[in-house]
């Protein structure tokens, strides 16, 4: 990105103009983090089935090192387990897709795709009405070694941002994507409308909420991934200033009392409001920091830089 380079010569007369002229750059944010040993797990509505999402590896698969998301899905009340893997590849845009075996328990098989040029399994960054596809030669595998070959094709389009309450948390400004699937081999065909299933992903957590086709909610539960910024432990400073009524009035005050105390917006502490700070806070776009979220909402965003923007020192 650029911004800071541009952030070097911006006058602050052109302050609110740079906050809504970026505001699609501070919202753009890792909606899938694909690093190893990420987990979620999600749990139905009813209560009666698991999601487990989990990042392993790497392994090589066709002479290509990928890593591997698998879901396991469980129902609680037998143990059945049906286990999906997909094979994928992290750039700097875009998560790449490989292969996939996926478990079909409807049928009694599995249903396995190579992808010799890979597709995009989950752009990184995610805006209203991106839409993209991914298509395969699949062999459905039956039970008595019947093989049946097919084409699959998942229509895959954000559909809006919502902001989610689950069990692990509260969720801002979550991608829903919508995944329509068509499946065609001889004289079966799956319709898209009969597949349809919704993937909900926040900013740097990843998936906390799905749909599944039957229209069946599950919701995060718990993620291995950070999902509170985290809170600087103050008991010192709790048992310093748990002093007693003589203690306070014994001795006059210190000439540090009467220092005046620094804004909240100089969020680099020079004593200024100023180009600085709005440096500082756009640097960590995105990020749970504490000491740039001058708004406190969790998230260091737009808001934080029109904030900033806004107390100026004259």
């Amino acid at each position: 990105m650029k911004i800071k380079v541009f952030l070097r010569w911006l006058k602050p007369v052109l302050v609110l103009s740079f906050a809504c002229g970026f505001t699609f750059t501070a919202a753009a944010q890792n909606y899938y983090p694909a690093e190893v040993g990420n987990t979620w797990v999600l749990e139905s509505s009813d209560a009666e089935e698991r999601r487990t999402y989990s990042l392993e590896g790497p392994e090589t698969v066709n002479g290509t090192e990928v890593i591997t998301l698998k879901i396991e899905t469980e129902e609680l009340s037998t143990g059945d387990l049906d286990t999906d893997k997909y094979f994928l590849t992290v750039g700097s845009e875009a998560i790449k897709l490989h292969g996939t075996v996926l478990e079909e328990a409807a049928i009694g098989g599995t249903v396995t795709a190579d992808f010799p040029t890979p597709a995009t399994f989950f752009p990184l960054h995610l805006s209203l009405g991106d839409t993209w596809r991914i298509v395969a030669d699949a062999e459905v595998k039956l039970s008595l070694g019947l093989k049946i070959g097919g084409k699959s094709t998942t229509n895959l389009e954000v559909v809006g941002f919502e902001d989610l309450e689950t069990p692990a948390g509260t969720f801002q400004n979550c991608a829903k994507v919508e995944l329509a699937l068509t499946f065609s081999a001889g004289v079966i065909n799956i319709d898209a409308t009969d597949a349809t299933t919704y993937q909900w992903l926040a900013p740097d957590i990843g998936p906390v909420q799905y749909q599944n086709s039957d229209g069946l909610l599950f919701r995060l539960t718990s993620t291995n991934l950070p999902t509170e910024p985290e809170v600087p432990d103050t008991t010192e400073e709790a048992e310093a200033s748990d002093t007693t009524e003589e203690d306070v009035t014994s001795e006059p005050p210190s000439e540090e009392d009467t220092t005046p105390e620094l804004s909240p917006y100089d969020v680099n502490a020079d004593g200024v409001v100023n180009i600085l700070d709005l440096t500082f806070v756009a640097a960590r776009l995105g990020e749970m920091d504490p000491e740039a979220d001058v708004t406190g909402d969790g998230i260091v965003n737009i808001l934080d830089l029109v904030r900033i923007a806004g107390n100026f020192s004259s």
